[in-house]
């Protein structure tokens, strides 16, 4: 008993934040160099202009998570509202971004580390990062959330430190040169050009924000929209005020240069309170940045854990540990890592493609599911709505955001961001592909066997038996819908539904009926018909004696052995008496 209840332990508010906030609130170290080097005396515009953007983005993740709250994110918005195909390409970009994001934090937190201990390998110290973080998340969320509070209140204290060691300086010498850069020729043409590039590039500073939707499951009722106005506040309030702070004490030329670029926040601590302020920077650099490796594990963990549910990646690593760990996914998900890190020789500036346009494009196409679950789910209950303006705005920005990036000039010995994120972004989506039409590619070598080896007669019929089986194996699994005596236009939407979404031979239409309800009359004809115009699934109807309830589902299967995520219902309208949530896991179809 006691073992169950660590593993469905769920996070708090100060953990859930931490967690995601720490990834997002990193960004504070490069992101105001950053806008600096595009915007020059605009940056601190350019991260207003972020703020705002992200403040429509909290009513957008708000109202499609509170309908839908599983894990999955931007997966999970897209699954129940357009195909498993289209879902699927969300989801390889979210796990590029997650592995970007883990590569590039550790390496860099480590290179901080490196300006404390210059005796320190990069690469192998890094693996070590990786792997410390790795064995952490297989120790289960709750031990990670602990980690992860610690940093992330190391980290805003130093903030605070840096920030009134800063605000003391300033009132002692004034601000006279931040106004002397205000007045600095633009670099960049034009002044909306710079803000352009700006906003561009201050977009990275929100990564970390959709993370939060990735392990709702593990988060306590009501958490998750205090999550992201926690990370909106963050990011609202120190980002701009260190752009400001930064003009308020070194001239534009020296903030663009490659050495402020890289440890801005140190040069700032070094500059107003010495080598002991820089010294604890640097400490809180590190620890934070780690802290974004961490929230990468936990995020790609409640991704592929959904989609293994949904059987896109294959069941071998839904197998859990007895904290109730997904260790195989996180094992995997670490190789790749130090595989990327290994290949790239520690370059993880060649990252930045896959990081940016990862990132930006699953933000817009959770902006794209919220229209999706406006217009097909629109009965379905939400604890909040984002208005279409909001919306259209929030995608635009985002648009606008990677085009910049893709756009964007990079460094003479460096390859554009897109062909960069190509590179990693093809490989991946067509192994997907792949999981996604299996059946299809077995069927496809099937046929080029018969073709090459019916002379060997034998040869052709021992694999044929193999491969058969390993198809009906993947058909075996039996689906279940849930009526409520639907017409057989509905009905019809639900055999279309599982033939282009499915891999099964077998359904369960069921309708629960209580004391004194009877089956609608013409049902039963309805569903025979069907059952002749799809003669390749077979039909069981079955009326059940009780009401439609999570009990009901539960019981039936364990019953049926059919795995909850396996029966679908269709939308329910306000009157529903349950929470989507309350219901298992069901998916909703119609």
């Amino acid at each position: 008993m006691s073992a169950n209840a660590k593993i469905h332990k769920k996070l708090n508010e100060l953990a859930a934040t931490a967690i995601c906030g720490n990834d997002i609130s990193s960004s504070v170290l490069y992101v105001s160099a950053l806008a600096i080097a595009f915007a020059g005396q605009y940056a601190w515009i350019t991260l207003l202009i972020v703020s705002l953007v992200l403040f429509l983005f909290r009513k957008i993740y708000g109202e499609v998570v509170g309908a839908l709250p599983l894990n999955g994110g931007a997966y999970n918005a897209l699954l129940n509202t357009t195909s498993k195909g289209m879902a699927s390409f969300a989801a390889t970009l979210t796990l590029l971004s997650y592995m970007a994001t883990a590569v590039i934090s550790g390496n860099e937190a480590i290179h901080y580390l490196h300006h404390l201990i210059p005796s320190m390998p990069i690469i192998i110290s890094t693996i070590i990062l990786l792997a410390f973080f790795a064995v952490l998340t297989i120790g289960g969320i709750t031990e990670s959330a602990k980690v992860a509070i610690g940093i992330f209140i190391f980290h805003l204290s130093s903030l605070f430190i840096l920030s009134w060691f800063i605000i003391f300086y300033l009132s002692e010498n004034g601000i006279s040169l931040f106004f002397e850069n205000w007045h600095f020729p633009i670099q960049n043409g034009s002044i909306m050009n710079a803000i352009f590039l700006g906003f561009a590039a201050s977009m990275l500073g929100v990564s970390g924000f959709e993370s939060s939707a990735n392990f709702v499951e593990e988060q306590k009722k009501g958490v998750f929209p205090k999550t992201l106005r926690n990370m909106w506040g963050i990011v609202s309030i120190i980002n701009p005020l260190m752009a400001v702070f930064a003009l308020a004490l070194f001239t534009i030329p020296m903030l663009q240069s490659d050495e402020f670029q890289n440890t801005l926040l140190i040069e700032m601590g070094n500059h107003v309170g010495g080598k002991w302020v820089a010294t604890l920077i640097a400490v809180d650099a590190f620890l934070v940045l780690s802290g974004a490796v961490l929230t990468s594990f936990v995020g790609v963990t409640g991704l592929l854990e959904r989609m293994t549910l949904d059987r896109i990646i294959p069941q071998f690593f839904l197998k859990k540990n007895k904290k109730g760990s997904s260790y195989r996914i996180i094992i995997m998900f670490f190789l790749l890592a130090v595989s990327v890190l290994l290949i790239t020789n520690g370059n993880v500036k060649l990252l930045a493609g896959v990081y940016t346009i990862s990132f930006l494009s699953v933000m817009a196409l959770f902006g794209i599911g919220n229209i999706l679950l406006k217009v097909k789910r629109n009965k379905l209950p939400r604890p909040e709505k984002a208005s279409w303006i909001s919306i259209l705005i929030a995608i635009g920005a985002v648009i606008i955001a990677l085009v910049g990036n893709i756009t964007m000039e990079t460094k003479e010995d460096l390859p554009s961001n897109l062909m960069v994120f190509l590179d990693y972004f093809i490989p991946s989506i067509l192994f997907i592909s792949m999981m996604l039409n299996r059946t299809v590619l077995l069927k496809f070598l099937l046929s080029s066997i018969h073709t090459i080896f019916d002379p060997v007669r034998s040869i052709v019929i021992k694999t044929d038996k193999k491969i058969l089986l390993l198809i009906d194996k993947i058909n075996s699994q039996e689906f279940v819908f849930f009526t409520k005596g639907d017409k057989i236009s509905t009905l019809n939407k639900v055999m279309l539904y599982i033939l282009k979404n499915e891999h099964t031979k077998k359904i369960k239409i069921v309708l629960a009926l209580e004391k004194d309800e009877l089956v609608p009359k013409n049902l039963p004809q309805e569903i025979d018909f069907l059952g002749r115009e799809y003669p390749e699934i077979a039909i069981e109807f079955l009326v059940i004696d009780g009401k439609f309830s999570p009990e009901l589902i539960k019981n039936l299967s364990n019953k049926w052995d059919i795995p909850i995520n396996f029966m679908f219902i269709g939308s329910p309208s306000d009157k529903f008496p349950y929470r989507v949530e309350e219901l298992g896991g069901v998916r909703l179809i119609i």
